[in-house]
């Protein structure tokens, strides 16, 4: 009863005021979460008026609000509370389809008796058909006439229950697009909204610009890349990509935009070291080795159907992933990726660990209960912006229209540029946007010039962010001894300086595209390798030339040595550099030697064991290296020599 009071309080309150309208100027989004900017014009009466910043997202972090305005006036108090008359509405609507579903169903069961008694009916002419098949000394025409009413009834009873099985269909045709339109409903975003009160004080009437900024959390953006390699003479091309959402409520329109690495949802504090100590039965265990690709489906709990543009990331990275229109993602993953989430607009997020290539999720829909905030104070100067980075979004997007991603660059626009993005967008090529690059203390900004539209439906909006031509050192490299496909590769060099974020990347080479790979930013390599996927017209085998194993009769040893012949044969009609990489065993035990016995001039790394050949080859030429050694271990042992 006192929370009721409350806000009814709070409402009445709220009445009293001077509702303003005020207009979305900027947005800066970050990797979790976005600040948002507004400006109002505003008169103020003299004495004391409570202004009503109405209409706004009931996803703001209260603790974050800021107003400010110049003039001879005091800010009093500034409040934030939601507003749930709308949301009301959406419960009033919810339930009005509950009644038409109820209304349907009646009628549906209303029909479905009539089906019984027409079958009942029938089974009563087939009795009788029997029993007039068994009387003697019937009268010709009388059992004429009742097989003709047996067959007029029977085709009046067929008809009829066909018109009822017809109506029936219809019916239920009916309540599944209610089913639906209220499943839409129960999951969607919340129609409620907030306010913020702000009350003033002011000797005169006047009139002021006000400015009110606050920190949503339901918006955020992840890096994609487009890596292309157009032939083995050329730089490499990559496209510096933002996949841009927001469900915050409130639609964006024609609003400067700004894109930042900041993320304000990671605690900015310290960490500090505690003690780390050592005593009996206590040890330290590596992470177990983690596939280099995870891939899965999203359905919903709710009706079992795939989830259709959820966002899945790497839990703690900006490398995502959006689903296709089946449910399915598939995600590349960065060294030492523990877990995913799963996140999409009407359901709950969802963490999973990652303990192999797969991960399947079942999302729950969102519950669409809300709780009130108030805060109290105000800030008559302007605290600084939350720093962060710029980025684009859909300049189209219109409530309830499909959005567009607009790719910009002067690439040509083809089917390669359909990977990677999200299910149902439209791609339109239009002039170079204009990007301008701020580097900050701790995060680096992207701000857009152009105004952009984002809208309020959870869906991923992707724009091309920048374009940048790198050097790049090719090179074919094989590893027979596991496969003995040759799969270009393309090194690339000083690519730290470009402030790239962690994020997976469509590659494509010669227009076609070869498959994925992730750049991470978290490296401390200068070098960025990249695989451009295999060449067939390099030929490589891998034979064992002998297996000997030899005995002696009065040692306690064994030996066994292992010869392996590699031979490759070029046939293009171009000189190539090729790297074959194989190895030799590492004796981790001094009881096991390991003797190499002939290496080719192969370079040999003592530590792992590697061995490799850097060497051109000629167009149809071809080239053989020898790689043999002896393992020597008592012969009281198991050792598996391969």
């Amino acid at each position: 009863m006192a929370v009721c009071f409350s806000l009814i309080a709070i409402t009445s309150q709220a009445d009293e005021g001077q509702k303003i309208s005020s207009k979305v100027q900027r947005v800066i989004v970050f990797l979790s979460g976005a600040q948002v900017k507004r400006t109002a014009d505003v008169s103020i009466k003299q004495g004391t008026s409570t202004l009503i910043f109405n209409n706004l997202s009931p996803d703001i972090d209260a603790q974050s609000i800021q107003v400010h305005a110049n003039g001879p006036f005091t800010i009093l108090a500034v409040k934030h509370e939601m507003d749930f008359i709308n949301e009301q509405a959406k419960q009033t609507t919810a339930e009005e389809l509950r009644a038409k579903q109820k209304a349907l169903r009646d009628k549906i069961n209303f029909e479905s008796n009539f089906l019984t008694i027409y079958e009942e009916e029938a089974n009563l002419l087939r009795k009788n058909q029997v029993v007039s098949g068994e009387t003697t000394g019937l009268d010709v025409v009388k059992l004429k006439q009742a097989l003709d009413f047996q067959t007029e009834r029977f085709t009046e009873i067929r008809k009829k229950e066909q018109a009822i099985n017809s109506e029936i269909e219809d019916l239920n045709r009916e309540l599944q697009k209610y089913d639906k339109q209220l499943a839409d409903l129960s999951k969607g975003i919340s129609t409620a909204t907030s306010n913020v009160i702000v009350t003033v004080a002011s000797k005169t009437a006047l009139q002021a610009e006000f400015s009110l900024s606050y920190v949503v959390r339901s918006a955020a953006w992840f890096p994609t890349y487009d890596i292309r390699a157009k032939d083995i003479n050329s730089p490499i091309q990559i496209s510096y990509k933002a996949n841009v959402s927001q469900q915050c409520g409130e639609e964006w329109k024609n609003i400067r935009l700004t894109l930042s690495t900041g993320n304000p949802s990671v605690s900015g504090s310290k960490p500090e070291l505690n003690p780390y100590f050592l005593g009996y039965g206590m040890y330290y265990s590596n992470p177990a080795s983690l596939p280099n690709t995870v891939s899965g489906r999203v359905i919903g709990s709710d009706d079992n159907q795939p989830v259709v543009g959820a966002t899945v990331k790497v839990k703690g990275t900006s490398i995502g992933s959006v689903t296709d229109v089946n449910g399915n993602y598939s995600l590349q993953l960065p060294h030492g990726a523990q877990g995913l989430v799963v996140s999409f607009i009407g359901y709950k997020s969802q963490e999973t660990a990652i303990t192999g290539g797969q991960a399947s999720f079942r999302i729950e829909p969102q519950s669409s209960a809300l709780n009130e905030v108030v805060v109290t104070g105000y800030s008559s100067k302007r605290k600084s912006d939350i720093s962060g980075a710029v980025s684009t979004i859909s300049m189209d997007g219109q409530p309830g229209a499909s959005p567009s991603v607009y790719i910009r660059g002067n690439s040509s626009v083809n089917s390669d540029n359909l990977q990677g993005m999200a299910a149902g967008v439209t791609i339109t090529k239009t002039l170079p946007i204009e990007v301008n690059q701020v580097e900050n203390q701790t995060n680096i900004e992207f701000d857009i010039t152009d105004p952009y539209t984002i809208t309020n439906d959870g869906k991923q909006c992707t724009v091309d962010i920048n374009e940048f031509d790198l050097k790049a050192i090719y090179q074919y490299a094989v590893v027979p001894k596991v496969s003995t496909d040759v799969f270009l590769t393309a090194k690339l060099t000083d690519w730290n300086k470009y402030n790239f974020l962690s994020g997976e990347a469509n590659l494509f080479f010669e227009g076609t595209f070869i498959g994925k790979s992730v750049i991470d930013a978290n490296a401390t390599a200068d070098t960025l390798n990249l695989s451009l996927g295999a060449d067939k017209n390099i030929v490589v085998t891998r034979i064992s030339v002998k297996t000997l194993t030899e005995k002696q009769n009065l040692g306690s040893n064994r030996k066994e040595t292992r010869d392996w012949e590699i031979e490759v044969k070029n046939r293009k009609n171009q000189l190539i550099n090729l790297l074959v990489e194989d190895q030799i065993p590492v004796s981790q035990n001094s009881s096991i030697e390991v003797d190499r016995q002939e290496l080719s001039g192969g370079k040999l790394d003592e530590k792992t064991g590697k061995v490799s050949w850097d060497f051109q080859l000629n167009p149809q030429d071809d080239k053989k290296v020898e790689l043999r050694y002896l393992v020597k271990y008592p012969k009281s042992q198991s050792v598996i020599v391969q």
